[in-house]
Parts: C-alpha cells; structure tokens; sequence
C-alpha cells in the first residue's frame, strides 16, 4: 500500500506512539508536537493506515470537511489489528467524525481494502473482489466513486497516469515495493500533456534551463512525504511488516524503513517539540535548489536542467544508488527475519544504521546543500 502525500504542511517527521491495544508508528506534521493527527502509519499487529483527501465526500450542509481524518487514522492505529476491526470501528464511530477521506487499509490477514468514507456514511472495496480489483489492485487519489458530485473531488489527471504504470507494471510483473518507490512515487510525466521531461534534450542554451509544471505529476511541488506499506506474511508474523518512507518530495530524499517492533523511529526521522526531522531539512534544502525561481506560481516549476546534471550524473542517480544499498541491506535482513525473530533492540540498531548511513550518503553525494 502507497501514499504520496500532497499537503501544504511540507514539514514532515515520524513518531512512536503507545496506544490504547498497539504500539505504532505514524508520519506527522512536524509543527504537530503532541502528535494528534497521524497521516500514515503501522501499528505492531501488522495493521497500516493510510488516506487520501476525498472533498467530494464532504458534508458542506454541516461544514465539514475532513478535518478529522488525521485524528480518526491515530485512533485506529492504537485501536484496530485487522481491516475489519477498521470497519467495526467505523460503524462505531459513525456521526460522531468531521471524515472526508478514502482510507486505504491492510493487515496481516492479507486484506487490502478502501473505505470511501463521510461522517455519516462509508462504501468499502476490497482489493481481493475480482468485480472491484480484477488484477488484484485498487488505485485512488481525491475523489470517489460513491459521491453525490464526484466533480468536487480532484487528482484526475494523477488517477489516469497512475492507473496506466500499475497497469504496466502488472503485465512485466514489477508491481512491487522497488517500483513504487523508485518509479510511481517519483513520476515526472504529465498524463495529458504526454511530456516526458527526463528523456527529453535538453536546451543547449544554460541560460534558458528546461522547467515543468509539477501540479499535475505524482511526484508534486506540494509532496511532503511518501509512505510504502510491506505487509506481514501472517498474523504471527506481523513484526515482519514494513513501513518504507521519504521524508520529503521523493525526488530529493532516499527511503528508509521501520518497524514498530522497534519501539522507538530513527534519530534522522524525528525531531523534538515542533522541529522538523534532519532528512525532512536535507529533503527541503534540495527542493529549494530544484525549484530556485520564487516569484509568484514559480515555485510550482521544477528546474529539469538541475535535476538531470547536478554532479554530472543528476539527483535521482545519486539517489537511487542510496536507496539501492538500503532496498539490499533490509532484504537481506527480512529474509534472515523470517527464520528468527529478532529482539526488538536489535531491529531498533538495524533501522537506525540505515537511517544514518542514507543521511551521511546524502551529505557526501550533495556536499553543497545544506
């Protein structure tokens, strides 16, 4: 399960929660101190949560417009094991929420669902009906198919470009975590306008770089954080769930994984009181190198000439080949795993060495931006 989450709160952090049944761990604002609102997370039963803001499902007649969607995902987080404890807990709370969401579930049973969901009512899809998902998946973005007026949603353009690489994807047999990570969730093409701007020729000219406009694409100007969900094998095993994720637009950050056996997130990945987190600050620095017109809409413009030959290679070289050497180090870890459970002081040295390792491999491959 996958989350690009396109927000204006850019600054993003994880955080360790003990809830009220599981331990978990959740992405959160970084100005969000007491960390009320939780916009991804996994807990220690194997349960991951994620959302999509779904306006079209908002109850404009009593005002409500999601703002309870955060809050809501914490709640179930510490609360639910399975997709139908989710549910359970929907019928639960039913009116008593300010939703307006798509929630995307999975657990360690292997359900996969979405619940299209208002504060007084929710349809769920269920990514193993073959009526739903004939291949097995489900693709949203911001609006939903159980609307009065579905035109009030958005992420049109992003759910056609979407549909056609998992589509792709599925065919070759690539449908996994590598291709999310370092394909779907860094996607640069604009669906309607048919532009492909890492392959294109670039100016000759230096003083006239090539830009595109990232409103539109699935890596966006306004993509904080993206999130990639690895579910466990079975409920015995939930600890092997993994939760992947780029603290920053995935252009300009490596991922890294954790897991709440842990107990605890990396240094790298959390701050205290209203900071942001270090990889966060590296992830905005070089957003600002990519982005360096600040005048009016331009910082809606990503410079294609910067990101193609920073260091004579490009940004996304530099950092796949970090994230590369993490994709292999936690493999071989997992595959170890599930022979042996590993204490969870162990699993909390082995995500916190990776982590590390991707911030010091940031600073060598991008001295400059700090």
């Amino acid at each position: 399960m996958w989350k690009n989450r396109d927000t204006a709160q850019l600054l993003n952090k994880l955080m360790y929660f003990k809830g009220e049944k599981y331990n978990f761990i959740g992405l959160v604002d970084s100005d969000d101190e007491a960390g009320k609102e939780i916009w991804a997370g996994l807990n220690d039963r194997g349960l991951a949560i994620m959302n999509s803001q779904a306006d079209d499902l908002a109850v404009r007649e009593k005002k409500y417009d999601g703002s309870g969607n955060g809050a809501f995902m914490k709640l179930a987080l510490g609360l639910c094991a399975t997709v139908d404890d989710f549910e359970k807990l929907l019928q639960k709370e039913k009116g008593r929420w300010d939703l307006a969401a798509n929630f995307g579930v999975i657990d360690a049973e292997g359900r996969a669902c979405f619940f299209e969901t208002s504060s007084e009512y929710y349809t769920r899809f269920d990514a193993d009906d073959k009526k739903v998902a004939p291949f097995g998946y489900i693709v949203r973005t911001n609006f939903s198919y159980t609307s009065p007026d579905y035109l009030q949603g958005g992420g049109f353009i992003r759910f056609e470009r979407m549909s056609h690489l998992a589509e792709a994807a599925r065919a070759e047999g690539r449908l996994g975590v590598r291709f999310i990570l370092q394909e779907a969730a860094r996607d640069l093409n604009h669906e309607k306008l048919h532009s492909f701007p890492l392959n294109r020729p670039l100016p000759d000219d230096p003083s006239r770089p090539l830009y595109i406009n990232t409103n539109d694409t699935i890596n966006r100007n306004s993509t904080a954080a993206a999130v990639v969900f690895e579910g466990a094998p079975s409920p015995e095993r939930a600890d092997l769930a993994t939760m992947w994720v780029l603290l920053g637009q995935p252009i300009t950050i490596a991922a890294i994984p954790v897991w709440p056996t842990s107990g605890q997130v990396p240094a790298v990945a959390s701050a205290p009181g209203k900071e942001t987190c270090p990889l966060n600050a590296f992830s905005r620095k070089l957003v600002q190198y990519l982005y360096p017109d600040r005048r009016g809409r331009m910082p809606q413009y990503l410079n294609i000439n910067r990101l193609r030959t920073y260091g004579g290679e490009g940004v996304l070289s530099k950092i796949m080949r970090i994230e590369n050497q993490v994709l292999e180090k936690a493999g071989t870890l997992l595959r170890a795993w599930e022979n042996r459970r590993e204490s969870a002081a162990r699993v909390a040295a082995f995500q916190e060495a990776l982590a590390e390792s991707v911030r010091q491999n940031l600073y060598q491959e991008f001295p400059d931006i700090r």
